[in-house]
């Protein structure tokens, strides 16, 4: 049984083993494959496992011998659902995995704009408190967490997790999803999303991109937020309209935003939030801690090998 990992650098940079995955197959891993070799590297190959290497309907068509599709994320957009089920391959993805690392990067940004800990940091590295009159000094407004109002839109697994920080800081949680309506646990208030808005403090996304969820964060919804709240995006994207963010954060009219993702990855040079006051935007690593890696590729190898004992785990087909 030939395996052929697509797209494997950013799952394993070099810091995990692929050994369980060469046990089970002639396997070879690519750490990246262009589109003009996709089919060169998939011809006659059973399993194919990739990230975000795209299999559409022309590529899974010239596969003859292909089996089984193993997507190395939660989203499963890089492949043609319609062309695999059309030929039975299943595909799989990894439905959890991240789950905690993502709260966590949610407060790393949140922090970051509250505590200014790198600013002040540089400036003490620069010299500025060895000169200092005063036994302390704060360039920029420092914000106490407790009592403020997290606002967590889509409350999946993330966003419940995301709850569970915000209340070990003191934050009062109202949350809104469209498939949610309470769920069972003390603590969060469900409203309607534009009083979520009007009173959240921090706004943080965690909903899947849907077109009901594309540009959720619109210029509409921006002109209802606080001036001193936050937004965050560790989740999709497109769920920002990111030329209404970036007028917004230029003009003041909220007091920052700490992005993880961005409509077209990598981010374009172009992209307005790269110029935008107050916009802190990280290379899309919510995911990557190691132990979340690890756990992400021990699950995308158990399911190929629930596979190849006939059965299916994770399908999304």
């Amino acid at each position: 049984m030939r395996i052929v990992v697509l797209d494997g650098f950013t799952l394993n940079p070099g810091d995990l083993s692929w050994s369980d995955l060469e046990a089970l197959g002639d396997c070879k891993v690519y750490d990246r494959t262009p589109p003009a070799l996709t089919l060169e590297r998939s011809t006659d190959v059973e399993i194919l496992l990739t990230n975000k290497t795209v299999l559409d309907n022309d590529i899974i068509g010239k596969l003859p011998r292909l089996q089984y599709i193993g997507v190395l994320a939660t989203g499963y957009n890089v492949v043609d659902l319609e062309a695999a089920r059309g030929r039975d391959i299943p595909v799989t993805n990894i439905p959890t995995y991240g789950t905690r690392s993502v709260a966590q990067m949610v407060f790393a940004h949140i922090l970051h704009m509250t505590q200014h800990v790198h600013y002040h940091a540089d400036t003490v590295k620069a010299g500025r408190w060895s000169k200092a009159v005063d036994f302390c000094y704060w360039d920029l407004p420092l914000v106490e967490l407790d009592g403020l109002t997290m606002g967590i839109i889509g409350y999946g697994r993330i966003g419940r997790a995301t709850a569970d920080l915000a209340r070990a800081f003191g934050m009062r949680v109202v949350a809104f999803d469209e498939y949610v309506q309470a769920s069972g646990e003390t603590g969060v208030e469900f409203v309607p999303l534009e009083e979520l808005f009007s009173t959240s403090d921090v706004v943080s996304l965690h909903c899947p991109l849907v077109p009901e969820t594309d540009k959720i964060v619109n210029e509409k919804r921006i002109a209802m937020m606080k001036k001193t709240a936050l937004l965050i995006n560790t989740s999709r994207g497109p769920l920002v309209d990111e030329r209404a963010l970036a007028d917004a954060l230029n003009k003041g009219l909220i007091a920052g935003a700490g992005v993880d993702v961005v409509s077209t990855e990598p981010i374009r040079e172009d992209n307005p939030l790269l110029s935008a006051e107050r916009c802190f935007i990280t290379p899309h690593i919510a995911w990557a801690t190691r132990s979340a890696r690890s756990r992400l590729m021990n699950t995308a190898i158990d399911n190929v090998r629930a596979f190849l004992a006939g059965k299916r785990q994770n399908e999304v087909v």
